[in-house]
């Protein structure tokens, strides 16, 4: 069964349009729907014009940058198909995300050099909640392909499988090899990333082990310096050579949204199933917080 969506999809689109209109002047009026239709397909038209993957040649997914932006790119369209009813990328997603998948998992092998010498977590749960998002909003499967659930799941699994017990009592480590720099920190995109990703695939599935999986990655969070139960700051990093005892102090917009998402979606989750034994969820924990420059807060 499929939940209904959490208020805050909207703020999705408004981003869409927020980066655009920070950029250039388009024309908007908030209190027209079609005039915000609009404006969204100018910047989404906009966003396409830094994509080659569809062109002759060229590789599916693939933007000139890093690898993980394509899944955000994706990502956005995707809720931009589901709130405006375009879906004339609708096809370019879809074989950019397929293209990409890789063993059912985002961890394709036409991204190896990448994948080996600066791949994080964080760059992979990124693809995971692309295929998240078009499960959630039902983009239609390929006969010949990965369904998004699948993908979604691939990624969950890999990452979980992923998890550090060996040092600071679990966590996901931002790079994945030994020999990366980041090897040695626990970031909180990459467990909020994760969190969220368990989150939603137990809304989805309504698998209580998704659930149990979100709460202890939250605990974690909360057992090390990334996520503050006292101040719901949620810290950039922490480090596993001084035993996660130190944070890196840099706060980033996007650590903070992964931790509120997937407590939303668990307060969801809890709430449509009236499921019993886990906590009542609420994300009001992180946004009383205070998320402002006096706290160190940057926006990313």
């Amino acid at each position: 069964m499929l939940l209904p969506l959490p208020r805050f999809r909207w703020s999705l689109v408004g981003l869409l349009l927020c980066q655009a209109l920070h950029s250039a002047a388009i024309s908007l009026d908030i209190s027209d729907e079609q005039s915000i239709k609009d404006a969204a397909s100018t910047a989404a038209w906009g966003m396409m014009r830094h994509y080659q993957g569809n062109e002759s040649g060229q590789i599916p997914g693939k933007l000139p940058n890093t690898w993980w932006e394509g899944g955000a790119m994706f990502m956005t369209l995707i809720e931009y198909w589901h709130f405006t009813g375009d879906s004339t990328y609708n096809d370019e997603v879809t074989v950019g995300m397929q293209w990409q998948a890789g063993d059912d998992n985002y961890f394709p092998s036409n991204w190896s050099t990448y994948l080996l010498t600066a791949q994080g977590n964080d760059d992979q749960m990124f693809w995971g909640l692309a295929a998240m998002t078009a499960a959630e909003l039902k983009l239609p499967d390929v006969s010949d392909g990965y369904s998004w659930l699948s993908l979604a799941q691939g990624v969950y699994n890999m990452q979980v499988g992923r998890w550090d017990t060996t040092t600071c009592n679990g966590g996901l480590r931002w790079q994945i090899w030994a020999y990366e720099a980041g090897y040695a920190m626990k970031n909180s995109i990459s467990n909020g990333g994760l969190f969220q990703l368990a989150a939603r695939l137990a809304r989805y599935t309504n698998n209580a082990t998704y659930a149990e999986w979100a709460e202890k990655i939250w605990d974690w969070s909360a057992s090390v310096p990334l996520l503050s139960n006292s101040t719901w700051n949620v810290a950039d990093s922490t480090d596993v050579d001084n035993g996660c005892t130190t944070q890196g102090n840099n706060q980033w917009t996007y650590n903070y949204g992964a931790y509120l998402a997937g407590a939303a979606y668990m307060y969801n989750y809890v709430s449509f199933y009236m499921v019993s034994g886990i906590r009542r969820w609420t994300a009001r924990r992180l946004t009383d917080g205070r998320l402002d420059k006096r706290h160190g807060f940057q926006v990313d």
